[in-house]
């Protein structure tokens, strides 16, 4: 193992993508930033991660941003991130540039589609205890942590009976979840939209859950993407578990202060 308990391959990586021209810093959040909790709502990032994330977002030509499939307004209330942050919400159907970025908007066609998906999750969730219904800007999201595996499966099952093959609808499954939406969006799109708007010449991402993945197919040459927990992955480096993730961050930013 290298420096700060990571090992030495990672190290060596962390210390080369601080040292370029201008980084992208993008975090998950639930699972990564801060450890899963029962109740979404009880969330918070590591206070040594979150520190070292805001110390990030004041480096010279380092832009720092969080990319999770919460709602805007729900990471904002968790996460309480430094005000230069960027961010992308619902997986990348919403996103915040800064001032002045536009807030989402649907089609009749999608609210009606919403309210469709609304539906069918209300009545999944009454018939099986446990599960519990999430609405998001363009979306619906059923959870089912709390659930006994037998209605978790039984609650998926019967949304997926209601909603059939709907082209309208984009269905994603996380950790214990299964999230609709209306409007087809992913965080390998939303990194690539952060990149471009950030001039990054580089970028470091870390996440843990298999929506995460779009985001470490959409890294290129340079880049770094770190695979947090268990599970197969297109990240080139991995660690164990959301109370690794502070040494990963602390090496960048003293890195990134002190080339």
């Amino acid at each position: 193992m290298g420096s700060a308990g990571l090992s030495a391959d990672l190290h060596a990586a962390i210390v080369h993508v601080a040292r370029t021209a201008h980084l992208l810093v993008a975090m998950d959040f639930d699972g990564t930033m801060a450890p899963l909790v029962p109740r979404a709502e009880d969330a918070r990032p590591l206070p040594a991660a979150a520190s070292a994330f805001a110390a990030l977002s004041a480096v010279e030509s380092t832009t720092t941003a969080l990319v999770s499939g919460r709602a805007l307004a729900s990471l904002r209330a968790v996460a309480t991130p430094p005000e230069q942050t960027l961010l992308v919400g619902s997986h990348g159907a919403e996103v915040w540039l800064g001032p002045g970025s536009p807030g989402l908007e649907l089609t009749e066609t999608q609210e009606h589609a919403r309210g469709r998906v609304q539906s069918a999750v209300q009545l999944a969730v009454h018939l099986h205890p446990g599960t519990v219904m999430e609405q998001k800007p363009a979306g619906v999201v059923l959870h089912y942590r709390q659930a006994t595996p037998e209605a978790g499966r039984a609650a998926v099952a019967a949304v997926r009976a209601a909603l059939g093959q709907d082209p309208g609808l984009f269905i994603t499954e996380g950790k214990m979840v299964l999230e609709i939406s209306v409007i087809n969006a992913n965080k390998g799109e939303s990194l690539r939209l952060l990149r471009t708007v950030s001039d990054a010449t580089a970028v470091i991402f870390a996440g843990d859950d298999v929506t995460d993945e779009h985001a470490f197919t959409a890294l290129g040459a340079g880049d770094v993407g770190i695979k947090v927990g268990a599970g197969t992955t297109a990240a080139a480096f991995r660690i164990a578990s959301p109370q690794e993730l502070p040494a990963v961050l602390e090496l960048l930013l003293a890195t990134r202060k002190h080339p």
